[in-house]
């Protein structure tokens, strides 16, 4: 993630993080779009015949087909009848390469009110953009089926289990907008095309800069969205807007994956990337476009002052600013006499502290990366950073990583960083 501030953009990276399949696909025709396997749930048959009901909807989805999509929606509320149809004409630009759904569970039989039977059911959509997406993007739903004459139609789809609730995506939101870039897709709500362009702009250098310094298999390509307020670009990420307020943007995903994982998103907050100037949406665009880049690589092993310092450090990359211009929380503190004794663990990169030493861990771990390439050199770094991910635990996994890689332990290399901090902003060399 990126912060939008007075004069600086500290980072943070998304709670979740996704590990994006290393191989790219065609960009064909519609593939993956048979129907799901049955259901294993306790609903049997009419979980199979509720399974039918989701392949139907999925399949008018894939062809573009609203009066079969609005063949599987309860007729009875008009207002929700209404909503599906806006939902299903504001997909139109998306270019979807496939669409399934499958039924997980069964939450049991509601009562019926003399309309015929109701079932709750949880269900998991999958789904890929044409062309970028490696890996299908996972979103859960809480659906309610209502039965009429012996069939099964969605009545809604605003339900909830044990407080989780319906994935929202962006088409619920509007009328979405596609604009493509050389390699990337930008998809918006509320948004005009100059901005949609300009957002591809950015999107387009960042992968170019993450193609000559990640040398490793990855998309290459990126999926911006774009949703037309902070409150909605909330909602797209399950939570509150207070979580988000000053963020600039934010990738999503998950830890752990494979190449099954969900595939990234980058999400952009729009009323804090208007602040911005160019200068600033570059770079906010290029670090979470290595957080794309590097997800394969990135695992729980994997501390937050390398993922959001090595981010940093290719979003700077070339861009001719000092130290103190990247990093002013942390030149206050050096010449305030307060030099870091270590570099910042995960709990300084919580939003529950103060936002100036959220700033000033994003900057340490941006100097650490920077030192690295600087040092030893570009390819080591990114080396470093894989041996840190392929540790098969946390303890121990940078301390591994240096030795194998830079040569050197924990301690020499923490003491070189607190001297090159020291350094970079004019003040005397700390002791060892």
């Amino acid at each position: 993630m990126r912060r939008a501030g007075r004069r600086r953009w500290a980072t943070r990276r998304a709670a979740a993080l996704c590990l994006a399949a290393l191989c790219a696909l065609p960009a064909t025709a519609l593939t993956g779009c048979g129907a799901a396997p049955p259901p294993d749930d306790a609903a049997g048959r009419d979980g199979q015949a509720v399974q039918r009901l989701l392949d139907r909807r999925a399949a008018a989805v894939r062809e573009r087909d609203a009066d079969a999509f609005l063949a599987t929606v309860d007729r009875s509320s008009a207002r929700y009848l209404a909503e599906q149809r806006r939902m299903f004409a504001n997909l139109a630009a998306v270019p979807l390469r496939s669409w399934t759904y499958r039924l997980v569970d069964t939450g049991g039989f509601t009562p019926s009110l003399g309309q015929g039977r109701r079932l709750a059911a949880r269900v998991e959509l999958r789904y890929r953009i044409s062309g970028y997406d490696t890996a299908p993007v996972v979103a859960e739903e809480y659906l309610t089926l209502a039965q009429r004459s012996g069939r099964w139609y969605v009545a809604s789809d605003d339900g909830e289990d044990g407080g989780r609730r319906t994935s929202v995506e962006l088409w619920d939101q509007g009328a979405v907008t596609a604009v493509r870039g050389e390699h990337s897709l930008v998809l918006g709500v509320g948004q005009d095309r100059r901005r949609l362009r300009e957002v591809a702009a950015a999107a387009d250098r960042g992968v170019g800069v993450l193609r000559k310094v990640w040398p490793h298999s990855w998309a290459g390509r990126v999926v911006v969205e774009v949703p037309a307020s902070l409150d909605r670009m909330a909602a797209l990420l399950g939570s509150s807007a207070s979580g988000y307020r000053g963020i600039a943007a934010v990738t999503t995903g998950e830890v752990g994956g494979g190449r099954d994982a969900a595939a990234d998103r980058v999400i952009v907050n729009p009323e804090a990337y208007r602040i911005l100037g160019d200068f600033g949406r570059r770079v906010v665009i290029t670090h979470e476009t290595a957080h794309v880049a590097t997800r394969a690589a990135t695992t729980a092993a994997t501390p937050l002052w390398l993922s959001e310092g090595f981010a940093d450090w290719a979003g700077y990359l070339g861009a001719g600013r000092a130290p103190h211009e990247v990093a002013p929380e942390l030149a206050q503190a050096v010449a305030a006499g307060r030099l870091p004794d270590a570099l910042p663990d995960d709990g300084a990169f919580s939003f529950g502290g103060e936002a100036d030493r959220l700033s000033q861990a994003y900057e340490e771990g941006w100097l650490a990366c920077r030192m690295i390439a600087e040092r030893w050199g570009e390819r080591r770094l990114v080396a470093f950073y894989r041996a840190v991910g392929e540790s098969p635990r946390r303890e121990g996994a940078v301390e591994a990583a240096l030795r194998e890689v830079l040569g050197v332990g924990l301690g020499e290399f923490t003491d070189l960083w607190r001297a090159y901090v020291a350094a970079q902003f004019g003040a005397p060399r700390p002791a060892r």
